[in-house]
C-alpha cells in the first residue's frame, strides 16, 4: 500500500504541474468546447472552456505505469492498453466535436463499432492470456467461472462504462470526483486480494485525476473530454474485471449506472410515448439542475453517494 500511495502521489505532482502548460497550450490553439444547444441554458457561458483535459490524466498515468509497474508484471499492460487506445479514440471525437458548431463530436454510428471493437479485443485478453472468466459473488467463498459468455460480459461492461462516465461527464468535478472514488474503491479491493501491481496502478490513477480536479473545480477552468471521460470509464471496467468482483461494479459505479440509465429510460420513455418526458432533461444531473439545484449541490450530493456506494462495495468484497 505504501507503494501504491507513493506512486499516487507522484502521479498527481506530475499531473497538477502540466495543467498550467496544457491549459494555455489549448487556448492558444482555440481546443475549447462547443456547448450544445439542447443543454441547460446557463452553460452557456462554459462556451470555449479548454478541452481534451483528459491528457492530464493519461499521460502522468502511462509514464508513472511505465516507468514504475510494469517491468516484470506485464498484466498491467491490460488496463494500460484500453486506457490508451479509449483515449485516443477520445482525442478524435473531442476533435471532431470541436469543428462541429452543435458539439456532437463523433457520430455514434462510427464510434460505438470502435469502443466495441476495442472492448472486445480486451474481454479476449483478459480470457485467454490473462486466463480470467471467473465472477466472484458476495457471501459465496468460491468464484464462479462463466466460460464462454465471459467475452461478451467483459465487452458489454467496458464499453458501458466507457460511455456511462461520458454521460457522467457533465458538470464541473463530477465525473472526476465520482472516478476517483470507484478508483480508490477498486483500489483497496486488488490490495485485500494482494494484487499490489493493480493496487498501484489503481492510486496512480486516482492521484492523476485529483490534480485534473484542482483544474476543474467549479468554476472550471479545464474540461475532462472524452478523451478522459471514455478511458477512465472502460479502465475502470478493466480493473474491476481483473479483481474478478466486476458484480460490484455495479455497486461501486452508482452514479455511472444511475446517469446512463435515466439516459435510456428518456429515451424509451419518449418514443413510447410520443414526445412525453421522464425527467425534465436527461443525463439525471440535469434533471436536478432543472429542479433547481447548483451545480456545486449536484456535484458534491452525487460525491457523497459515490462514497457510501464506495465503502458498500468495499464491504461486499470483503463478505
Amino acid at each position: 500500500m505504501a507503494q501504491a500511495l507513493l506512486w499516487g502521489s507522484v502521479s498527481f505532482l506530475l499531473a497538477v504541474l502540466s495543467g498550467g502548460p496544457l491549459i494555455r497550450l489549448l487556448r492558444r490553439y482555440r481546443i475549447g468546447k462547443t456547448i450544445r444547444i439542447d443543454g441547460p441554458a446557463r452553460h452557456q457561458v462554459k462556451m470555449g472552456t479548454p478541452t481534451m483535459g483528459g491528457l492530464m490524466i493519461l499521460v502522468p498515468v502511462l509514464l508513472v505505469t511505465v516507468l514504475t509497474n510494469l517491468v516484470g508484471r506485464y498484466s498491467m499492460l491490460m488496463p494500460l492498453g484500453v486506457m490508451v487506445a479509449y483515449g485516443l479514440l477520445g482525442i478524435y471525437d473531442d476533435w471532431c466535436g470541436i469543428h462541429d458548431r452543435q458539439g456532437v463530436g463523433m457520430l455514434a454510428r462510427l464510434k460505438f463499432p470502435w469502443q466495441v471493437f476495442i472492448g472486445l479485443l480486451a474481454a479476449l485478453g483478459l480470457r485467454f492470456i490473462l486466463d480470467l472468466g471467473g465472477m466472484a459473488v458476495p457471501t459465496f467463498p468460491q468464484e464462479f467461472d462463466i466460460g464462454w459468455w465471459y467475452v461478451p460480459v467483459a465487452t458489454f461492461l467496458i464499453v458501458g462504462t466507457a460511455n456511462a462516465v461520458n454521460l457522467a461527464d457533465g458538470l464541473d468535478g463530477l465525473a472526476g470526483g465520482t472516478s476517483a472514488i470507484a478508483y480508490i474503491a477498486y483500489g483497496v479491493i486488488a490490495y485485500l486480494q494482494n494484487q499490489i501491481y493493480l493496487a498501484t496502478f489503481c492510486f496512480t490513477m486516482v492521484g492523476a485525476i485529483l490534480a485534473f480536479l484542482w483544474y476543474n473545480a467549479y468554476p472550471a477552468e479545464l474540461f475532462m473530454g472524452d478523451v478522459g471521460s471514455m478511458a477512465l470509464g472502460a479502465t475502470l471496467a478493466t480493473v474491476a474485471l481483473m479483481t474478478e468482483q466486476w458484480l460490484l461494479l455495479a455497486v461501486v459505479g452508482i452514479v455511472f449506472v444511475a446517469e446512463a440509465l435515466s439516459d435510456i429510460l428518456q429515451v424509451g420513455y419518449f418514443k413510447l410515448t410520443h414526445g412525453k418526458r421522464l425527467f425534465k432533461m436527461a443525463p439525471l444531473h440535469h434533471h436536478f439542475e432543472l429542479l433547481g439545484w447548483s451545480e456545486v449541490q449536484i456535484t458534491q450530493r452525487f460525491w457523497l453517494i459515490a462514497i457510501l456506494a464506495a465503502m458498500v462495495g468495499i464491504a461486499l468484497a470483503l463478505w
